[in-house]
């Protein structure tokens, strides 16, 4: 059952898929997963009214139990838009591992520091900004001033956005006093290709500022499944511009999709992505440790 009752504009989604494809690759030691969602099986987490999707329960034990199922030692949580800036449990699930999850959070320009500096503590080493889901709780608005907040902490800021959007924010962007990370390979039809000015400001971005983007949400830029085959020059190409700046998301629990995916055969899709296992090893291990502080 969902924990809140199903609203007219925000439609259930589909359960997350207990099934998982064997790795197709050695799985290396310290592997981390560096997008995926928690969402309380309680009504004491309550979710914005404005939201336009209900997830189902996705707790944190699930979420722990996904980890080890699939083989990553670590995993990074990103608030999810259904919360808005109701980190709660967020924290909370951060708070039960704290060696092994860091997270990502949303908040409004009215944090105080002793907010944030308790979110550091807890393990969030960054903060959202999602413009595609009603009720996700920031804006581009805000984007330059919280920048400036979290920069002396080491945070990043990360971006949920239409990739064609990104031409024309770059010079806001680019001046960005912290690192910037693009949710989903910049979350836009894999079908238009590399050469799209949406997926090249992205590139320019990677290549010339310092900032990192992730291989996650393949089934949310193409419509190939279940190999995504249009997915898999977009995502050689980021590795080949910044094969130190790219990471791996699962994107568990899959939310607001009409075919649930299977979890570790998204993985597997790293195999076709980087077939050379070092190169994969730096995508899973290395990269991620450095972007969220895990220790080496």
């Amino acid at each position: 059952m969902h924990p809140i009752a199903e609203l007219p504009t925000a439609p259930y989604c589909l359960e997350p898929s207990a099934e998982v494809e064997p790795a197709s690759f050695g799985m290396p030691a310290g592997a981390c997963d560096t997008h995926a969602h928690v969402i309380a099986a309680s009504a004491a987490y309550p979710m914005a009214p404005s939201r336009s999707y209900t997830p189902p329960p996705a707790p944190g034990e699930k979420y722990l139990a996904m980890l080890d199922a699939v083989g990553f030692a670590r995993g990074v949580m990103i608030q999810i838009s259904v919360y808005g800036t109701d980190n709660r449990y967020l924290l909370k699930v951060l708070n039960s591992s704290p060696e092994r999850l860091r997270g990502i959070a949303v908040v409004t320009p009215e944090v105080t520091d002793q907010e944030l500096e308790a979110m550091h503590a807890a393990g969030v080493r960054g903060l959202r900004i999602n413009v595609l889901f009603p009720g996700a709780g920031l804006s581009f608005d805000a984007m330059e001033t919280l920048a400036r907040r979290i920069a002396p902490l080491g945070w990043h800021m990360q971006f949920l956005v239409d990739g064609r959007d990104l031409p024309g924010l770059l010079p806001r962007m680019r001046k960005l006093p912290c690192p910037g990370v693009i949710d989903h390979m910049g979350h836009m039809p894999a079908a238009l290709g590399f050469r799209h000015p949406g997926f090249q400001a992205e590139r320019e971005l990677l290549v010339n500022h310092g900032w990192w983007t992730k291989l996650s949400g393949s089934y949310r830029i193409s419509e190939g499944f279940p190999d995504f085959a249009d997915v898999v020059p977009i995502a050689q190409a980021m590795i080949e511009a910044a094969p130190d700046r790219v990471v791996y998301g699962s994107d568990w629990p899959h939310v607001a999709i009409p075919r649930m995916q299977d979890t570790g055969r998204l993985r597997n899709l790293l195999q076709v992505w980087a077939p050379d296992p070092a190169t994969r090893d730096r995508i899973l291990v290395d990269n991620p440790a450095r972007l969220y502080g895990f220790p080496a």
